[in-house]
């Protein structure tokens, strides 16, 4: 059950792109790691597994049975991270898609949700995770 701060450290990546792609995510509460998940997608771009990654992590807050103040949503995409906070208009069809679905998590969830930019060297957490789904799956 989650109670205090959360953070979600989230991660796509692609090999080729498109190629292999994986996402996954890391969740902390209180700096400790309560959940992770990662995912292999098959072929598709590196972008479409970023956001997928936090479709994932999303999805997964949804099902908790407590809900808090503020959740931390962590990604290294700089293009996610300007995109889902409306810097960035989103062009590209598929991207649109996932956003709309992270939206609608976004309500479902009803807490407020605060996404973050961290450098790639520093999200080594999830990007370890996505490495091991896709080393698994190709």
């Amino acid at each position: 059950m989650l109670t205090n701060k959360i953070v979600v450290y989230c991660d796509g990546g692609a090999r080729g792109n498109p190629g292999p792609a994986a996402s996954a995510f890391v969740a902390l509460e209180n700096s400790k790691v309560v959940y992770k998940e990662s995912l292999f997608l098959g072929k598709t771009t590196n972008n479409v597994a970023e956001y997928q990654s936090v479709v994932i992590a999303l999805n997964w807050l949804s099902k908790q049975k407590s809900q808090q103040e503020s959740i931390k949503v962590v990604v290294d995409s700089q293009l996610v991270f300007r995109q889902l906070n409306g810097e960035y208009k989103i062009k590209k069809e598929e991207l649109k898609k996932l956003a709309i679905k992270i939206k609608r998590l976004e309500k479902k969830i009803k807490s407020e949700i605060i996404f973050d930019w961290l450098p790639r060297s520093k999200n080594k957490i999830a990007d370890k995770l996505v490495n091991k789904e896709l080393d698994k799956n190709i």
